[in-house]
């Protein structure tokens, strides 16, 4: 049991690591938690000039005017569609990518290919978009590409269709190098021994990375796929924004984009408050639940 004199024993003992804390709890402080205020909104009927408090409480309305509009379906569809397409495929690649660049003999090829990889994440999401948007335009290199496998020459974002490959394939090229990071630093900590045990029992090189490696990093894949599941609902509204068009929007508007034009264009904050609570509500769901999973199957979890 802590006592006041072991706390203030610690303090004066570590006084220089609680100072570095200070700024990291302050920056949580002043705008995680005391912006939390502002959920109230929620369930008023509010109004800038009347302020937070001075509005009129709703109760649920917003919620169960949401839930039973006619977009909530087509949003919902939307967001899940792209987020779930994101983690299939987008989740996967930067361990294979890591796990690729861990095998290659030539140091200096794989510090070009991470330097080559890492690349695109540095670049402003408005110029990636405008990249993109070069890429598959109907002149495009990528859409002459698809025009020699049999597409027909059109603007790929003016087809609904295409726009959750385009988000999922533009993501993964922009964020496959920085996410391998971390599973190459899991990897540089796996016990060289245990290939050698492999080795020595007739393992091959595909055979050691299936039972050795990945084994070895599992806690960390476990890890960054809770954290991932958690994010389901938040499907980035700055890329949606910027690449959607109203010829894509019925496929393209999720979550995150409808609670910006909701709440910024159409200044329904209420309304547009309720939304992102919900949407908040279901991640953290979704992070318990699959924190619970992992600790009761594979022994590891965030806590």
């Amino acid at each position: 049991m802590f006592t006041r004199k072991m706390v203030g024993s610690d303090l004066k003992r570590n006084w220089s690591l609680y100072l570095m804390v200070i700024p990291v709890l302050a920056f949580y402080l002043i705008f995680c938690y005391r912006p939390m205020y502002g959920a109230v909104i929620a369930f008023k009927d509010f109004s800038p000039g009347r302020g937070i408090w001075g509005s009129p409480w709703v109760g649920l309305e917003h919620f169960e005017a949401f839930l039973a509009g006619k977009d909530f379906t087509r949003i919902l569809t939307n967001t899940l569609r792209i987020s779930l397409s994101s983690i299939l495929f987008g989740f996967p690649a930067p361990i294979i990518l890591a796990l690729l660049i861990n095998e290659t003999v030539s140091k200096r090829f794989a510090r070009a290919v991470q330097t080559v990889t890492y690349i695109p994440h540095f670049i402003s999401l408005v110029v990636v978009c405008g990249m993109i948007k070069e890429f598959v335009s109907d002149t495009g290199f990528i859409t002459s590409f698809m025009t020699y496998l049999g597409m027909a020459r059109q603007n790929m974002l003016n087809e609904p269709n295409y726009f959750t490959s385009i988000y999922v394939a533009s993501g993964i090229w922009q964020e496959i190098g920085w996410g391998s990071i971390i599973y190459l630093a899991a990897l540089a900590g796996v016990d060289t021994e245990l290939y050698e045990a492999a080795s020595i029992d007739g393992a091959g090189r595909l055979r050691q990375t299936w039972s050795v490696t990945l084994p070895s990093i599992m806690p960390t894949i476990i890890t960054l796929f809770i954290l991932r599941l958690g994010s389901v609902m938040n499907v980035g509204f700055e890329k949606i924004i910027l690449l959607y068009n109203p010829l894509s929007a019925d496929k393209a508007e999720v979550i995150s984009s409808y609670v910006y034009n909701v709440g910024m264009v159409k200044a329904q904050y209420g309304f547009s408050t309720a939304v992102g609570l919900f949407n908040s509500a279901i991640n953290c769901a979704l992070v318990f639940g699959a924190n619970a999973l992992s600790r009761k199957f594979n022994d590891t979890s965030l806590w």
